[in-house]
């Protein structure tokens, strides 16, 4: 187009125009720099100027000065455009033949004189002031530059923008690179750290390890060191305390030696002294002490010499000690040898005084049987009183068998005293248990009969004989413990005269069955009746019967509880309750006496029988009567014998 080829001409016009070597700079206008700053030369309209000016109307004139001021005040840099674009040549074709009146030509007038002004009023001074117009086509070229110009800014600013965005992404980009190469350097250094951290570590514990084991190791070399040390201060010691007792020994020896020597000394003196004739002896011409008391000298010097050796510390030898022994030995001889001499010197001088003895004692014979029948015929005086009366107390023999069996009762108690007094907690369970099988058969024993009463008799049997028995849910035997027999044993006869105490005291009738079980139980362990009698006998003195003295120190309470009375905080119990007791145990007495086992086959003699009871009876109405007592037990004894038949026919028949 021809648009086209003719602005690319005004390019190259521009271009080679002084102007267009000026140096143009896109962000003049952010540093508000003027675009011709750098522009020396002064604008200034051509010599044909004047001529157009003329032809202008002054109203296009004055619509180019509004525009003008328009230009100015909005865009500074049109005019500046424009006024660049003044400098241009104006060739004198257009100048002659102008082209027809338009809005373009107005307009381009418009900016003429807009141009002009600015050049009248800018600030450059010139000598001869000059007005310069453009021309249509100056104006259509800077409109073109200007908006070439516009486009290049607007372009500039988006490449700009852009090259921002990128400037700014590859920042980011780079940030976060190197605050994660940041990063990851801070976790090698803190690896790096850890690791050093780590390896001084294992080399302070390989170093902590390798002195704890030359620690130790010196510890056992100084254990070791320690020990053949300590093995030969014991040796040492050991042997020093050979050599002590060694060298005691020898001076225990040596001090037995020294005695015994001075013993033999001293029995050589004496009995050189009996070598010395009495004055019993001197009578005798046949008898001479000479050659005797000589050797007996010599002996004694011999003696004498040994005896000085152990002087200054020194001990007698064994050699020394012989040969005080042999002198011993000779001096003895000596003595029995002149001993006899004198026995058989005082035998001849018995015999002849046993003579005149003999005389006198048939005379003292004669006197002491006249004595003695009449001692006898007064005794038998007095014996004869004693029986028309009453006794105060109990025969000998009767006495003799109550402490025998006291006796048998301590010694069983003494026997089973480990166990009664057991301090660990399996003796104390076994000791309980043992008890509970003891006693509780017993317990069960009142008014039954027949199988019950047949049951409770083997448990205490199997009990007795070492066997296992159940009580209370538990198997128990006597033979779990050395000393559980006797515990048992004693334990039941305890049990049966408490019984009688109790039991029998509150309920007559059971004394019947309580004693036929009693009674076959002795029959089968005779340990058991003796027991059962020193029992009763120590609650009972009665049943012996005994009334037990007061002896001297004895006080009042301890003396009632010898009569048989129960003190308890020095408080004595009532006469009524004693005598209830006391008639309950002397009544299973007399129970068990006549009462026998009736389930066993064995027919031989009763263990306490009936001539028991005649013997108790009998001594009881030989003795003094005691107040309430006497008469209780004697009544008691009776009442309890005459319901004997009753009460063993109706157990035999539950049989």
């Amino acid at each position: 187009m021809p648009s086209e080829s003719l602005r690319f001409e005004t390019l190259e016009a521009l271009k080679n125009s002084p102007k267009g070597k000026l140096n143009y700079s896109p962000d003049w206008l952010e540093k508000g720099e003027d675009i011709l700053a750098g522009c020396v030369e002064v604008s200034s309209l051509s010599p044909l100027s004047g001529q157009i000016l003329k032809r202008l109307s002054p109203r296009p004139l004055l619509k180019t000065r509004s525009l003008s001021s328009c230009v100015r005040d909005t865009s500074p840099e049109v005019s500046e455009g424009l006024s660049a674009g003044a400098s241009v040549p104006i060739s004198p074709r257009q100048i002659s033949s102008p082209p027809p009146v338009s809005l373009h030509a107005e307009d381009d007038e418009q900016k003429a004189g807009e141009i002009q002004e600015e050049s009248v009023v800018s600030p450059v001074a010139s000598p001869p002031p000059a007005i310069s117009v453009l021309s249509p086509r100056a104006t259509q070229m800077a409109g073109c530059i200007r908006m070439c110009e516009r486009k290049h800014k607007a372009k500039a600013k988006v490449e700009l923008s852009l090259r921002l965005e990128q400037q700014e992404r590859l920042v980011a980009t780079v940030s976060s690179c190197e605050s994660e190469q940041l990063k990851r350097y801070e976790e090698l250094m803190e690896l790096k750290q850890r690791q050093e951290y780590q390896s001084m570590r294992d080399m302070m514990e390989k170093e902590t390890q390798e002195s704890l084991g030359r620690q130790e190791k010196l510890r056992e070399e100084h254990r070791h060191r320690m020990k053949i040390l300590n093995l030969r201060l014991r040796e040492a010691e050991q042997q020093r305390l050979r050599e002590a007792e060694l060298e005691r020994q020898r001076q225990v020896e040596g001090r037995e030696r020294h005695r015994a020597i001075n013993a033999i000394q001293e029995e050589v003196l004496q009995l050189n002294q009996l070598l010395q004739p009495r004055p019993s002896t001197q009578t005798d011409p046949a008898l001479d002490h000479t050659p005797y008391i000589t050797r007996g000298n010599q002996l004694c010097s011999q003696v004498s010499d040994v005896v000085p050796a152990s002087a200054d510390g020194q001990f007698p030898s064994v050699e020394d000690l012989t040969v005080a022994e042999r002198a011993l030995q000779e001096m003895r001889s000596l003595v029995r040898n002149l001993q006899g001499e004198e026995a058989q010197a005082a035998e001849r001088k018995r015999k002849e005084q046993d003579e005149e003895e003999e005389k006198k004692k048939r005379h003292e014979e004669l006197k002491a049987q006249q004595e003695e029948q009449k001692k006898t015929a007064a005794r038998s005086a007095k014996e004869k009183a004693k029986k028309e009366g009453l006794q105060t107390g109990a025969d000998e023999s009767t006495l003799k068998w109550y402490s025998a069996l006291q006796d048998a009762a301590n010694q069983c108690a003494q026997a089973c005293d480990e166990l009664s007094r057991a301090k660990d907690t399996q003796t104390k369970k076994l000791k309980m248990e043992l008890q509970k099988a003891a006693t509780t058969p017993v317990s069960q024993i009142a008014n039954i009969s027949g199988a019950p009463l047949k049951e409770a008799f083997e448990k205490i049997d199997k009990l007795l004989s070492s066997r296992p028995v159940t009580s209370a849910g538990k198997t128990v035997s006597a033979s779990q413990h050395p000393q559980g027999l006797e515990f048992v044993s004693y334990k039941l006869a305890e049990k049966f005269v408490k019984q009688g105490e109790e039991e029998v005291a509150s309920n007559h009738s059971a004394a019947f069955p309580i004693a036929a079980v009693a009674s076959g139980i002795w029959e089968l362990h005779p340990k058991i009746g003796e027991l059962i009698l020193a029992h009763l006998h120590k609650k009972c003195p009665y049943a012996v019967p005994h009334y037990p003295p007061m002896e001297r120190g004895t006080s009042v309470e301890d003396y009632q509880k010898i009569l048989g009375y129960r003190v308890d905080d020095s408080k004595v119990e009532g006469q009524d309750s004693f005598l209830k007791r006391m008639s309950g145990m002397i009544r299973l007495y007399a129970a068990i006496i006549q009462m026998r086992w009736p389930y066993t086959g064995k027919q031989g003699p009763h263990p306490h029988g009936l001539n028991h009871g005649w013997r108790w009876l009998a001594q009881i109405l030989n003795m003094e009567p005691l107040a309430d007592i006497t008469a209780t037990i004697l009544f008691d004894f009776l009442e309890d014998r005459s319901g004997h038949q009753h009460r063993s026919d109706g157990l035999c028949n539950q049989t």
